[in-house]
């Protein structure tokens, strides 16, 4: 099993079911949340949990946001009485991806790459999850700061959108 980032369907697992019955067989789904529970939803991955490769990024986001990512697709995260359309969001860069945040509490919920991955997917943070215990999780760690364009330390810089450029 291995992390791979795939330039058109993005990041996954190589060894992901990849049949609708393979997935519900060989699949686990947690609840999921902000602290202070403002912000609900599922989200079921294939593999289970306990053998999906969770990413420990190094990119300036990751880093600064504490995210450990999962990627499931759109449709295997259900949001609870509304939940994505009350999350706060953040974009930088080229503005493709928007970081999730509680309104409330603040908490960083994960990555919506909307139309940069085909299916669409999210990048979930493993500790949104109710009652996960972070030592046993399979991390996978991943070096965003050089392998995602642009590479470096993006923090503290904005993108100029009238002279397109970074400042």
């Amino acid at each position: 099993m291995s992390f791979r980032l795939d330039p058109v369907t993005g990041p996954g697992m190589s060894n992901a079911a990849t049949t609708e019955e393979g997935k519900k067989a060989n699949s686990s789904t947690h609840e999921c949340g902000c602290h202070c529970g403002y912000i609900k939803f599922s989200v079921t991955l294939s593999p289970p949990l306990p053998e999906y490769e969770v990413v420990n990024c190094n990119c300036s986001a990751c880093i600064r946001f504490g995210y450990l990512l999962i990627y499931p697709e759109a449709a295997d995260v259900k949001w609870h009485n509304d939940g994505r359309s009350r999350c706060a969001s953040y974009e930088f860069n080229t503005k493709a991806k928007s970081q999730l945040f509680c309104p409330k509490c603040g908490a960083s919920l994960g990555i919506d790459f909307r139309d940069v991955f085909k299916p669409q997917k999210y990048g979930i943070s493993a500790r949104t999850i109710y009652g996960v215990n972070l030592d046993e999780l399979n991390l996978k760690k991943f070096d965003g700061i050089n392998m995602v364009k642009p590479t470096g330390d993006l923090a503290g810089h904005y993108w100029d959108e009238e002279k397109g450029e970074m400042k």
